[in-house]
This record gives C-alpha cells, structure tokens and sequence, in this order.
C-alpha cells in the first residue's frame, strides 16, 4: 500500500538558543525537536509556511513522515509554540511514532445542534483526552446537544467515540452543560429605571404641550 502520508523536508540543525532562533525566524523557518522511542533527540529547522499548512490541513494532532538528510521519519505533532501577538508558530515538537501503536491524545470537541428553545449551552471542554491508533487519531469529535433540557450535563462517558477511539480522560468530565440564561439584576435594573425615566419624562413632556396650547388659546 502506498503512504499517503505528507512528506515535510527539514535540515539538521546543530546550533541553538534564542539568537540563532531568531535568525531562523527571520529566514521564513522556525526550530524542531523529535524525541521518543530511545531514537536519538534530532535537531530541526524547517519552513514556517509548509508547517503551518501541514498543521491547517491536517489538525494539531498531524502525522507525517519528516525528511532529514534523506531519511524518513514518521512523526506527529506533539506540542505547538506560538507568538502570542502573530499567532506564528515559533517552535515544534514531534513525537517519533511506529505503525500500529497507540498514542493519548487531546482531540477537539465540536458542538452539533441546538438546546431546547429559551436555553443557553456552557462548553466545559474543548479537547477530549483519548487513546487512538496513531494512524487514524480522529481530527475532531462530534457532541449533539439538539434540544436538551435545562439541567442537561454531558459527560465524557458519555460521549460517542469514533470506532478504535476509547477514552482516557475521567468518565466524570463535563464536556457540555445546559441552563436558562442568566438575568443580570444590576443591568435588568437599570433597563427598569431607564424605562420609568423614560414614561415620566414623555408624561412631563405631554403635560407641558397641554399647557403651552392652553396659554395659546387664551
């Protein structure tokens, strides 16, 4: 079977620190590690732009055969630095991997549908922690919340896993809860008082046309 798998070409770094980072980054790439599997800790640099696309494309948990010197090695994203002013990814760590082992992995959660009508949804989790074939890590899972009630939790255990997908978080995890909108007493009050102004105002308002046509007719 052919690999499907993207292939990212990188070069072998060997100097560091934050100077030499930096000059990377100015040069349109950022810095790597790969670890893992008792193989030796290598040393990347690699295109700011293909690793940003690789991760659009193929969600934070990627898995891709990194190129270094000619040799192919399978590897998934592991944890992702970001400037916190460009969003750029600055550093990245893989995870050297081997067919048909399993890895825990945070996948994120997406909401479907709506609750009962008049309710609001608190979303208590974003990712989920789960154990999955490192070859098929589902990109997303998805939790319906179409027309639940008020007083609804949606626990980790009981959400529908994708087959080969089984949990690692607690069971006991609030993924997604359901409730009535919260009335805020202090603005309610003040959009009563602002109402009444408003009425007492319109009714000085009235009383004082009156007033000016009866000095008019006299």
């Amino acid at each position: 079977m052919a690999n499907t798998r993207p292939v990212l070409k990188a070069e072998v770094r060997s100097e560091f620190g934050k100077g030499f980072a930096r000059r990377l980054r100015a040069a349109g790439k950022i810095p790597g590690v790969v670890y893992g599997h008792a193989v030796d800790v290598l040393h990347f640099a690699v295109d700011r732009l293909e690793m940003t696309a690789l991760v659009r494309n193929h969600g934070v948990n990627a898995v891709f055969e990194l190129e270094l010197e000619g040799e192919q090695h399978l590897v998934m994203v592991k944890h992702i630095d970001q400037n916190v002013l460009t969003f750029n990814i600055d550093h990245i760590d893989l995870l050297s991997i081997k067919r048909g082992e399993k890895v825990e992995v945070e996948v994120p959660v997406v909401l479907e549908g709506e609750p009962a009508p008049g309710l609001m949804f608190i979303q208590d989790a974003d990712v989920l922690l789960v154990e999955a074939d490192v070859l098929n890590i589902p990109e997303e899972i998805v939790v319906s919340i179409e027309g639940l009630e008020d007083g609804t939790v949606v626990t980790a255990g009981e959400v529908s896993l994708p087959e080969g997908t089984t949990l690692a978080a607690e069971e006991d995890t609030v993924i997604v809860s359901i409730s009535e909108p919260e009335v805020d007493e202090d603005v309610e009050a003040a959009a009563e008082a602002a109402e009444e102004g408003g009425a007492e105002a319109g009714a000085e308002s009235a009383d004082e046309s009156a007033s000016e046509e009866k000095k008019d007719e006299e």
